[in-house]
């Protein structure tokens, strides 16, 4: 028997009793079906869900171990190019699924690039993080933070206000605002510390224009730089705590990083994900949403330091612990910060590259 009849035999089984695949009960109601239903698909291709980003890596793992027969295939693209791309191939749709920093999901809505669908714990998010129709839903959310290596900072900045001191010089590193949501969140965050708000963006434009021209910053990036952080490249990122957290406890930096969020204002950015419209896997793609939305996902997040969107999922006690109080913290409203997209694209490029 080839290896392909062996394939052909073991999925011609599961699909004929699908319930048999799951370990377990169902984790909702009709998971089963729908299983079935995506085995006859066989892969989901999720858009802009990198490995190292926010425990997708740790979600792909316990994905395919529930769904065997499902295969995952991903890109790491960054928000606003996942919706150029989804636009440039509207007529023939590449993706099933596609994940963003949650303004872009907005944006891709109003392009008329989504499908709705309502996934598992829908109506348990506030309506601020959903579309009506489901066309995008927040699945977690991130703080921008100052993730600082002790070991090449001497005096870790606790401001926005201390990232201008020249012992700073040529130390920092952030996402650029007009190709990914990170950045964009970070002109949000910067222009709250100086006493913007969502209706005039340019105070924390005005203050990334000087942090670059006081020559503190190293460059900005295009998609995230953790590696390269890891590696001991990066002095000061200006980035998400899930990415700090993470770098403390799971990957080895330990006391070598401090992870801080800035004491004048910090914001806390909503991620979602959605169902592209025409999508070639649409039962998968539903499945890996409804994977994503259910108890069990919410919690790998969690677990992976960044904070669910779901309300009341119980998450383990050590877990619940690394993240830190913050009352400076300013939820983000997106649909606002969605209507500012444009003002930050090119207010970034005029104030701090001078175009």
């Amino acid at each position: 028997m080839t290896l392909r009849t062996c394939w052909l035999a073991a999925a011609a089984i599961a699909m004929a009793a699908p319930a048999l695949a799951l370990d377990g009960p169902e984790l909702y109601p009709g998971e089963a079906a729908l299983y079935d239903a995506a085995t006859k698909e066989g892969m989901v291709v999720s858009f802009d869900t990198g490995p190292t980003w926010a425990n997708w890596g740790r979600q792909f793992a316990e994905f395919k171990k529930r769904y065997p027969l499902v295969e995952i295939v991903y890109n790491d693209l960054g928000s606003a190019a996942t919706v150029v791309a989804l636009d440039k191939a509207r007529r023939r749709p590449q993706a099933d699924t596609a994940y963003y920093f949650a303004a872009s999901g907005v944006d891709a809505a109003e392009k008329g690039l989504l499908a709705g669908y309502k996934p598992v714990n829908f109506d348990r998010l506030p309506a601020l993080f959903r579309h009506p129709e489901g066309e995008w839903f927040t699945i977690h959310q991130l703080t921008i933070a100052f993730l600082v290596n002790k070991k090449l900072v001497k005096e870790t900045p606790q401001s926005w206000a201390d990232l201008l001191k020249p012992e700073h010089k040529n130390a920092v590193v952030y996402l650029d605002p007009r190709t990914t949501g990170q950045g964009q969140v970070i002109v949000f965050a910067a222009n709250y510390a100086a006493g913007g708000d969502m209706n005039n963006v340019q105070p924390g434009l005005d203050y990334l224009a000087r942090l670059h021209k006081a020559g503190n910053v190293q460059r900005t990036e295009g998609t995230t730089p953790y590696a390269k952080f890891l590696k001991g490249e990066i002095p000061i990122w200006i980035g998400y705590e899930n990415d700090g957290l993470k770098a403390k406890y799971q990957d080895g930096m330990g006391d070598a990083i401090e992870v801080v969020i800035p004491k004048e204002a910090s914001v806390a950015a909503p991620y979602a994900i959605s169902l592209v419209k025409n999508g070639p896997n649409p039962n998968a793609g539903k499945l890996w949403l409804n994977w994503t939305m259910s108890d069990m996902g919410q919690t790998i997040f969690a677990q992976g330091f960044v904070r669910p969107s779901v309300p009341g999922v119980k998450l383990p006690a050590d877990i619940a612990a690394r993240f830190p109080a913050a009352p400076q913290v300013k939820p983000l409203d997106l649909i606002a910060a969605a209507a500012r997209k444009g003002d930050v694209d090119k207010g970034w490029a005029k104030a701090v590259l001078g175009q």
